[in-house]
């Protein structure tokens, strides 16, 4: 019987690693075939999720980003700011190729990347944001912040997408959404978790192993 192919996958993380470890927990269950977890890289070196990826046996990276410089009235240069993107990119890059990763998740990365680096892995990356894309979305929607603005606009319903990543903050391609009720007394800390459990904790994995799957069934019909 022939070996089932396996799309090596990293996870790109920058804080306590839930939807990381919902992607963990799904390889170990067997919902996820398709994909093997390579890495996990955060840029930031105290992230929860390093210690998640440790206890599961995945090899574990840090890659951070330093700031660009303030001039001396409080101002950043711009070619100071571009610099230090690439240089992170670049190192980004390396551990990626390192590792023989040939998808990318975003699970909760808070790293904006740059159009350069997208183009690298046209429809290769995918992004969880937790709300129903096109609402409360694009620069600035992360986080608390996503559900705070979906409450002061009074939304009834509210969720959670998994997105192809393209040079457009929260643009690209849908992969898989689900929707999240709003309930009377929510506070953006309620509705964040109950948007987790219902949504995101189910639809990233359901994505990743269908992103997967079809990659590995392109490369099986081109051989």
């Amino acid at each position: 019987m022939e070996k089932k192919r396996r799309i090596k996958t990293a996870v790109l993380i920058s804080g306590g690693g839930t939807n990381l470890q919902a992607l963990i927990d799904a390889v170990s269950s067997g919902e996820i075939e398709h994909a093997e977890l390579c890495a996990v890289i955060s840029d930031n070196k105290d992230a929860y999720g390093l210690v998640r990826a440790e206890k599961a046996g995945i090899p574990r990276y840090t890659v951070e980003k330093r700031k660009a410089e303030r001039n001396p009235d409080g101002s950043v240069n711009t070619e100071d700011r571009a610099l230090k993107q690439a240089e992170f990119e670049r190192e980004l890059v390396g551990v990626l190729e390192s590792t023989g990763a040939e998808l990318i998740v975003l699970a909760g990365f808070l790293a904006i990347l740059s159009e350069d680096f997208t183009k690298r892995y046209p429809e290769r990356i995918i992004n969880i944001h937790p709300s129903l894309i096109p609402s409360f979305c694009g620069k600035g929607y992360y986080g608390l912040k996503v559900h705070e603005a979906a409450l002061a606009y009074g939304v009834k319903v509210t969720g959670a997408t998994v997105h192809f990543v393209n040079e457009i903050p929260d643009g690209g391609r849908i992969i898989l959404q689900k929707a999240v009720y709003v309930k009377e007394g929510d506070t953006p800390e309620i509705l964040q978790r109950r948007v987790m459990e219902e949504a995101e904790w189910v639809i990233l994995p359901k994505a990743l192993e269908m992103v997967s799957a079809d990659m590995a069934k392109s490369e099986a019909l081109n051989r």
